[in-house]
């Protein structure tokens, strides 16, 4: 029973880690191209920036870049799972 439980956990962690990761980047960079457009040199650079993210996010979320946000996120949580699946049977195979 320990290794089942070895492997919900690990499992869990690196879904949340998987999860949060590319919510942190895309908000990282609409907020550093949010940022960049009060700056009246680099407005214009700014506000495109922030409409490509948006622009971006829509193309993945149906026309709405919160949906996009989130299907980026729940796909790499995903990929992170299986991954850490592939990681935890090979390490369990050589022990």
């Amino acid at each position: 029973m320990g290794i089942l439980t070895d492997l919900l956990r690990s499992l869990l962690l690196a879904s949340i880690f998987s999860f949060i990761t590319p919510m942190m980047l895309i908000g990282a960079s609409w907020m550093s191209f949010a940022l960049i457009s009060h700056l009246p040199s680099l407005q214009r650079i700014g506000q495109s920036g922030v409409a490509q993210i948006w622009q971006f996010l829509a193309t993945f979320g149906s026309g709405h870049p919160w949906q996009g946000c989130l299907v980026i996120a729940v796909t790499c949580s995903l990929v992170g799972a299986m991954f850490d699946t592939y990681v935890f049977c090979q390490n369990s195979r050589f022990n």
